[in-house]
């Protein structure tokens, strides 16, 4: 029996569960030890015949839960179950069959290849990132530096048994290799429980769940909380679109179509081997919308990159469904869209500081535009298309260069279309397409000559920054996830001149007000060459708020030295090198470098003053004005 006011708070959260409004859910539903010594469980399962939850505190014998009213939660109060207990629910569908399966709402499950959940006390984790959480209130990211470094925390370092690290050992070596290398964020491929290291944490068993590869959710707090007070920002995947195949986990939940769509066509991800969200559902929008506040509220993360937004918003996205329409008739899951707008609105009531980044591969309009304006109210999106486009332009032979310009070209038509992150990652060095430095053309020095011109392009176009980890030295070999990065790369003195490149660079893009403060406004960049494909050069200029703040940008992209090349600058006076691709210290040949230049009142492609300047074979120089006329 459930006492009278339990059972009317139940009823109440169940009312807003059931109406989508509950975006705390999990201070209710799942399991909670009680100060009393009491656990609680709460599943909600509304077509269930029968509830009981099972594990090693009762011999993994059913102890039945009581339905509450209407609201299809399932409650039970017990004694005698400690934390560290293993528990799953038995949960009994219409047709009478018996299946057991996972806490939706799990805080922690046991190691794989086990998918139990683990009872755990109340987490009493003391913050102590007051500091960073305040400086992100008052700061807006738009106008800020934002050079994020992804990673598979599987793979970035593994012990030499080939063991995973624990999130305290992650905390020692990643935090001072970040603050080296001079990125401002980290962003994390997910780190919800998932049971195929091969999925990367894409298909997610838990929610609520680190995974426990790498130690308890304490470990992971812990960490976030370390990156915080060394001044990095926090990003983590997340996968609100589909979920894993698994019959013991969401899929049937309660023995029919629960957090699934109805129809099987569309609840089938065939592309991906999953299950899709019925995004229309009321409690799965307070089911995903919960999780994220559980990573934003309780685990302080700086923001989520929402993976696969591309599915979410269109009815044909996958295989098999060509020719889905809507009652509008067009191919659009006005459903998906409803649950983006009202996720990206509600998170942004309680943190307008945090961000919220998509991950669309379509030419969907606004999705970083408000909901007000009918957009999906994301802070960023991805920006594929200039990376494809980028990718393709340096993996071709220099030859062919110039009749391909467009590749480059066309990127400045969109690019303040959306507010943009431009990013080379994981997808883009795995499954044969080969590391960034392998798709480099040319011998070993061509390559990496390749590669610096490539990253500098990256930190000077308009957008916030974003490259996958090994991409900063050149790692030759793909990324593969059971196995750690090649770090013995950096024995090489390429290797590691390259690194040394990536943390000047990193170094420069972040003290450059010019390169970060007008991202998404037309006066953050000034055309001076960028329609010289016959030369294969480029050149524009990164214009800050103050007009004397500015950063000129060539490009060089075949390996052909251009001397007495001119620059077009809006002032006459002196400039300064901040970075020379080709100094010898980076790995290219030149030696002595010219590190002062002199602009005249020479006009040159619709600037008043210009200069020359040697710019050099497979290169690429960035200069700023340092006493002007």
């Amino acid at each position: 029996m459930i006492n009278l006011v339990l059972e009317q708070n139940l009823a109440e959260d169940g009312y807003l569960f059931n109406t989508g409004k509950s975006f705390k859910s999990y201070e209710f539903l799942g399991c909670h030890v009680l100060s009393s010594g009491i656990t609680v469980f709460n599943v909600w399962a509304p077509h269930a015949k029968s509830v009981a939850v099972v594990g090693d505190f009762n011999e993994w014998q059913d102890s039945d839960l009581t339905k509450v009213g209407t609201t299809g939660i399932w409650h039970g109060e017990f004694n005698g179950v400690d934390p560290g207990s293993l528990y799953k629910f038995a949960i009994t569908g219409p047709d009478g069959e018996r299946n057991l399966k996972i806490d939706p709402y799990a805080r922690e499950f046991e190691k794989k290849p086990g998918d139990a959940a683990v009872v755990i006390k109340p987490t009493d984790k003391k913050w102590h990132d007051s500091l960073w959480m305040a400086r992100r209130k008052r700061s807006d990211s738009k106008k800020r530096p934002m050079n994020i470094y992804e990673l598979h925390l599987g793979s970035w370092r593994r012990h030499e048994d080939g063991s995973y690290y624990s999130y305290s050992e992650i905390a020692d070596e990643l935090i001072p290799y970040v603050k080296k290398m001079d990125y401002t964020h980290v962003e994390l491929m997910p780190v919800m429980e998932h049971l195929l290291d091969a999925s990367w944490g894409y298909q997610q068993l838990g929610y609520f769940a680190i995974t426990s590869r790498f130690g308890d959710v304490t470990g992971f707090l812990d960490l976030v909380d370390k990156l915080h007070q060394a001044n990095i920002g926090v990003l983590v995947d997340w996968v609100p679109g589909h979920f894993i195949r698994n019959y013991d986990a969401l899929y049937q939940y309660d023995g029919t179509p629960t957090y699934e769509y109805q129809d099987e066509n569309r609840a089938n991800n065939r592309g991906w081997g999953a299950w899709n969200f019925d995004l229309g559902k009321a409690q799965v929008h307070s089911f995903l919308i919960s999780s994220a506040f559980y990573w934003l509220d309780d685990c302080h993360l700086d923001g989520l990159r929402v993976d696969s937004v591309s599915n979410m918003l269109y009815l044909d996205y996958d295989v098999g469904k060509e020719g889905l329409t809507n009652q509008k008739g067009d191919n659009r899951n006005l459903e998906g869209i409803e649950f983006l707008q009202q996720l990206n609105q509600v998170v942004h009531q309680e943190h307008p500081d945090v961000l919220m980044i998509a991950e669309e591969s379509s030419a969907y309009a606004g999705v970083t535009d408000s909901i007000d304006n009918g957009g999906l109210g994301f802070d960023y999106k991805w920006n594929l298309g200039w990376m494809h486009d980028t990718l393709k332009f340096f993996e071709m032979d220099p030859l062919y260069r110039r009749d391909n310009f467009n590749l480059l070209t066309f990127a400045f038509v969109y690019m303040l279309n959306e507010k943009f992150i431009l990013p080379f990652s994981h997808d883009e060095v795995v499954h044969g397409k080969k590391s960034l430095m392998h798709k480099m053309p040319g011998d070993r020095y061509n390559q990496f000559a390749n590669l610096r011109t490539l990253m500098t392009y990256l930190a000077v176009f308009p957008g916030k920054k974003l490259t996958f980890m090994g991409s900063e030295w050149g790692q030759f070999l793909e990324w593969r996830d059971w196995s750690q990065l090649e770090w013995v790369d950096l024995k090489d003195p390429m290797n590691h001149k390259m690194q040394t490149f990536m943390q000047s660079l990193n170094r420069i893009y972040r003290d450059s007000r010019p390169l970060w403060e007008q991202d998404f406004e037309p006066a953050g960049m000034i055309y001076s060459n960028t329609d010289d494909a016959q030369s294969s050069t480029m050149g524009f200029i990164r214009q800050g708020k103050r007009k004397h703040q500015f950063v000129v940008a060539a490009f060089n992209f075949v390996p052909v030295e251009r001397k007495d090349y001119r620059i077009g600058v809006p002032y006459a006076g002196e400039y300064e090198l901040l970075i020379n691709t080709e100094d010898a210290n980076y790995g290219g040949t030149w030696t002595k470098l010219e590190t002062k230049f002199t602009a005249d009142k020479t006009p040159f492609n619709g600037q008043p003053a210009s200069f020359t300047t040697t710019l050099p074979a497979m290169g690429a120089l960035l200069i700023q004005p340092t006493k002007l006329k």
